[in-house]
């Protein structure tokens, strides 16, 4: 997704992630907010790292077919989003490559 997309309204945003990730509304929120609460306040870096994030996810289940919503499972979703963490924000802190490109 390019970066004129990130300053869209948050409805309209949502529905680029959907079209393009096969994201509901609702775990969409919930990625939101986890990152809110992780500490990216800003809007504009929270959406970069959702768009990261749910590239993360893309290239782990490669076998989704299209409009097939990406399933996480009962706390499947805090693990990903952690795990996420793990392998990107937290190697960036320690002078890996910045995740923050968007396509």
């Amino acid at each position: 997704m390019e970066s004129k997309y990130l300053n869209l309204p948050d409805l309209i945003f949502y529905s680029k992630c959907y079209q393009q990730y096969s994201i509901n509304r609702g775990v969409y929120n919930t990625i939101d907010n986890w990152f809110y609460e992780y500490g990216i306040l800003n809007v504009i870096y929270r959406r970069i790292y959702i768009l990261a994030f749910l590239s993360f996810m893309k290239e782990e289940s490669n076998d989704l077919k299209p409009k097939k919503f990406i399933r996480f499972g009962s706390g499947g979703l805090t693990l990903k989003l952690t795990e996420f963490v793990t392998c990107y924000i937290n190697r960036q802190e320690k002078g890996y490559p910045n995740i923050r490109t968007v396509k």
